[in-house]
């Protein structure tokens, strides 16, 4: 499949996983559909790595290396800040759902930080 194409697929669906993250307790069906939405969030990454081009698997592998610092920060902040104020706890959950997607939208936490993690692994494995 065409680079471009993976990419632009690679972004509608971190928009779309981005923005139904923000469903508060999703039930029944609409579960499923979140959680297999989120795991084909990781197909064209993971294509991506498998045409093997070097731009690009520095690309991935950099963007999978932030948004599991970012995560880690921001989870560790959530946790430290429970106390303070709501709007800084919005704030935080906010960053956790753009960065990273699609955490909240899978139901998963672990899911989800476990492939960024592997797309990691793989881009070190693929690079040169």
């Amino acid at each position: 499949m065409n680079r471009n194409v993976l990419f632009a697929l690679w972004g509608g669906l971190f928009i779309l996983c981005a923005g139904l993250g923000f469903i508060p307790e999703p039930t029944g069906a609409v579960r499923w559909l979140l959680t297999a939405l989120s795991l084909a969030f990781f197909l064209p990454p993971a294509l991506l790595l498998r045409q093997g081009e070097d731009r690009t698997v520095k690309l991935v592998r950099n963007l999978a290396a932030l948004s599991l610092a970012v995560t880690a920060v921001t989870l560790s902040l959530n946790f430290l800040l429970a106390i303070g104020p709501e709007f800084l706890g919005n704030v935080l959950h906010f960053v956790l759902a753009v960065v990273s997607t699609p955490m909240l939208s899978s139901g998963s936490w672990v899911m989800s930080m476990f492939l960024w993690a592997c797309l990691l692994i793989a881009g070190f494995r693929k690079g040169k």
